[in-house]
């Protein structure tokens, strides 16, 4: 039976007005996009005695249970969450990475000061030709000793990037742990993230010294032109190194994310971090960048006054310049530096190690839908539920 058809079965009308769409009388036509018809319109099609509700159902913004909403990030809240980290667990992060900032500095200092004094003292007795042979020797130990504290800096900050990893994680989830609950969740993998450190810096450091030594040996057996080529090529290869380090250490930057948050062997994390970056690539380096001259301009902010006003008040303090006030005014200076240094270094691994981590959530968001697994998560937990599985873990084969 048609709409127009009569309860009775007669036609109200013409056979073809029962094909005819309907059409308002509101002159004002609405595509199906449109808002919802007005109070006065809706009267008219709503039946007789139902309940309107007072305003349509809109657009619900996302969750945000802890560091960041759960949804792909905009620049503006990925570059702040890197910041909030700090500000939001701030034991676990500041203090954790100024203790091994300081660390480092103290064992880089005492190990290499006290080899230098051990190693030159030497040449006070030595005479004749043989101060050359033990000042050679001296400037190499010193060099050889400076390796060590270079060493234990990368296994460090390793350790350093795997808690902030885990924080920004767990935080995204709306979870604080203490330093003893971040270890914990490392466990087992801060053998695989210094494995990875290790070897980026071998990579590095290899790849570095096998390229000085042929643009040396070219320089010192050909002669004149071996010198002009060895200075082209020392350019050429200075340039080239910029432009592979900053692709493979992009590709690449994902690593300590996947290990810690994936759990994945080295192999695997390798492979996850070069797929995933794909489509990503130039996001993901100047977003990095971006952080790196924002910290280097607040430093500088903050550096260059303090350096004017300990010069100014050295002059003030010490105006006829004798020997004591000078050495004195050296050492407040180089204190005060040594802190600024320090606390400007702990800031710097933790905001820019909290970036890489974002930039991982964020990439997975926008591929693989991450934000949906940490809303079920987030709900589940919310309810009561314990048994929940680990949102970030995947499921499916890695490629």
């Amino acid at each position: 039976m048609s709409v127009f058809d009569s309860p009775t079965g007669d036609s109200a009308g013409p056979p073809f007005e029962a094909e005819r769409p309907f059409v308002s009388d509101n002159p004002q036509w609405l595509p199906p996009s449109a808002p919802p018809p007005a109070d006065s319109q809706r009267a008219f099609a709503e039946p007789v005695g139902a309940t309107v509700p007072a305003t349509a159902p809109g657009w619900t913004a996302p969750p945000k249970p802890g560091l960041i909403p759960l949804r792909p990030l905009t620049l503006g809240t990925l570059l702040s969450a890197s910041f909030q980290v700090l500000r939001r667990n701030p034991r676990p992060m500041f203090g954790f990475a100024l203790l091994i900032t300081g660390f480092i500095y103290i064992i880089g200092f005492g190990i290499v000061g006290l080899v230098s004094v051990l190693a030159f003292s030497r040449l006070d007795n030595a005479i004749g030709p043989e101060a050359d042979a033990i000042a050679a020797g001296s400037f190499a130990t010193v060099l050889l000793s400076a390796l060590i504290p270079v060493a234990l800096s990368v296994v460090l900050a390793g350790i350093l990037q795997g808690v902030v990893v885990l924080e920004v994680a767990r935080g995204t989830l709306g979870e604080k742990l203490r330093l003893g609950g971040l270890w914990r969740a490392a466990r087992g993998r801060i053998g695989a993230l210094i494995g990875w450190t290790v070897l980026a810096s071998s990579v590095a450091i290899t790849a570095i010294v096998l390229v000085s030594i042929v643009i040396a040996l070219i320089i010192g057996f050909g002669g004149t032109p071996g010198l002009v080529v060895g200075i082209l090529l020392g350019i050429a290869a200075s340039l080239g190194a910029v432009v592979v380090g900053a692709w493979l250490a992009t590709r690449l930057s994902l690593v300590p994310s996947v290990l810690m948050i994936e759990r994945l062997s080295l192999r695997a994390a390798l492979g996850r971090s070069w797929s995933l970056t794909i489509g990503f690539f130039w996001k993901t380096l100047g977003v990095q960048l971006l952080v790196v001259v924002i910290i280097q301009v607040v430093s500088n902010i903050i550096s260059t006054p303090l350096s004017l006003v300990l010069g100014l008040g050295a002059g003030l303090i010490n105006p006829n310049g004798d020997q004591s006030g000078t050495i004195v005014l050296f050492v407040v200076v180089y204190i005060l530096t040594l802190v600024v240094a320090l606390v400007f270094g702990a800031i710097t691994a933790v905001v820019q190690s909290a970036t890489t981590a974002l930039i991982y959530i964020d990439i997975r968001m926008r591929k693989e839908g991450l934000d949906l697994e940490l809303s079920r998560y987030v709900e589940a937990r919310s309810a009561g539920a314990t048994d929940v599985p680990d949102p970030y873990l995947r499921t499916q084969p890695t490629p």
